[in-house]
């Protein structure tokens, strides 16, 4: 794999060159009303060329009729040299403006109509010159430095209009992410890596950092009490089917009279006896509740002070996932805790979308107080375009040239005109004014010259 792909491995795929299709065709550009006023200063100044040229026709024609000798000649002979130039300069430069755009008086003459007719090439000239020097790594580089780009994300992290659809596309990921580890060797893998993590002593200490972290908010407490529910719920559930048991175990035990005269009395005490007791660690403080407390936090303390206490755990986890029984046991719960979370995934108010939203917000707020991730930030964005800047200048020559090959090619002949048109036509009034300037000042050169010979 290139440099190239690592970076940007979708580059071809998604900066691609626009292709001419029924359903999509190439955009037509359209002639806002803003361009009037300049489609007003390019009549204008076609006008000021044409009446130069026109005047310089009179001129012509005037010199006919100027008396030779006049002036000993020179009068007829300067003003008829002068505005000969001028008519010819200014000729010149109406056809060569002229052809820039369109056909000359309508007649194919080669090379003219250059624009319409060199579209293709001048779209592909106009990209390849945007992206060889305009988009070059040099000039990148100093716009991307004066671009806080770690600000910008951590303006979108924090906006919720922003971090909410955010949240809410990456949440309706997380299916695809699940079935993709299920077919995958990742499951695999975790199941392979998972004892090996927890017995090492640096897994163990973070384990055991994050159970603190769980038993200081009073998070085990809170499985313990769930734990409890659980547990009255299904005696309350099976109490007919305990009941019966407790009574046939008395009757195998006592004897078939025992069990019958005192069995179901038995059976009726125990449970009861079984309720009271729950109902005992039902407390915030009961004793129960705080010798699990006591039991958690000792079992915390090995698992980050003994080294021998954490690799047997992890032995312990590596006998328990070979057990098949164990296997089935994590895959039934795997499947239930999996149908909650693609469950509540797809819902753009699930828990999955505000966990995902508090985790960009908070991103966003280390983002604002961490200026080492800032500049780090910084850095890896640049580096990333520059590393990726190579495929994009090739895209985004490509992109220029199809856009401007998919133009009405009348519709960006009379754009141009109308951008560049008004300075070309100066191109023609100079062009008139050069004529006749240097026309005269010819003929007068041209005149002494031959006086002097004669």
């Amino acid at each position: 794999m290139t440099t190239k792909e690592a970076v940007f491995p979708y580059s071809d795929q998604v900066f691609r060159p626009l292709e001419p299709s029924p359903v999509f065709p190439p955009p037509r550009m359209m002639l806002p009303a803003q361009d009037e006023p300049a489609r007003q200063r390019l009549r204008q100044a076609k006008r000021l060329a044409l009446f130069l040229l026109l005047l310089m026709l009179g001129l012509s024609l005037l010199a006919l009729f100027i008396p030779s000798n006049l002036g000993g000649g020179w009068v007829k002979g300067m003003i008829g040299a002068a505005a000969n130039a001028g008519l010819i300069g200014g000729l010149a430069d109406w056809f060569a403006v002229t052809a820039l755009f369109r056909h000359p008086l309508g007649l194919p003459v080669p090379h003219t109509a250059i624009i319409p007719a060199q579209k293709h090439r001048l779209g592909q000239a106009l990209g390849r010159f945007v992206a060889q020097h305009v988009f070059t790594p040099a000039e990148i580089s100093r716009a991307v430095k004066t671009i806080d780009i770690a600000g910008i994300f951590q303006r979108l992290l924090n906006d919720p209009s922003i971090s909410l659809p955010a949240s809410q596309a990456v949440s309706r990921l997380v299916p695809r992410l699940l079935s993709s580890m299920e077919a995958g060797r990742a499951r695999k893998l975790v199941i392979r890596l998972l004892p090996r993590l927890m017995g090492g002593q640096a897994a163990s200490a973070v384990i055991a950092r994050a159970l603190n972290g769980l038993v200081d908010g009073g998070k085990h407490q809170d499985i313990f009490t769930l734990l409890l529910h659980a547990l009255r719920d299904t005696l309350h559930q099976k109490e007919s089917q305990l009941h019966g048991l407790i009574a046939q175990r008395v009757s195998e035990h006592g004897g078939r009279l025992v069990g019958w005269a005192v069995g179901a009395q038995i059976a009726s005490k125990v449970l009861t006896a079984i309720n009271v007791e729950l109902d005992k660690m039902g407390p915030d403080q009961s004793a129960l509740r705080l010798a699990f407390d006591e039991w958690v936090r000792v079992q915390i303390g090995k698992l980050q002070n003994d080294p021998a206490h954490a690799a047997e755990m992890g032995k312990a986890v590596t006998r328990l996932m070979a057990e098949p029984a164990a296997q089935a046991w994590l895959k039934d719960i795997w499947q239930r805790l999996r149908s909650t979370i693609v469950a509540d995934a797809n819902r753009s108010d699930g828990r999955t979308v505000l966990i995902i939203q508090g985790f960009l917000g908070e991103l966003g707020n280390m983002l604002g107080q961490s200026a080492d991730m800032q500049d780090k930030v910084n850095r890896g964005a640049e580096s990333i375009i520059l590393n990726a800047l190579p495929s994009l200048q090739e895209s985004l020559s490509q992109f220029i040239a199809s856009v401007v090959a998919g133009w009405d090619t009348e519709t960006i002949t009379d754009r141009l005109e109308l951008r560049i048109g008004h300075d070309l036509q100066f191109v023609r009034v100079n062009g008139t004014l050069v004529g006749f300037v240097v026309g005269g000042a010819l003929y007068a050169v041209l005149r002494l010259i031959s006086n002097q010979i004669g």
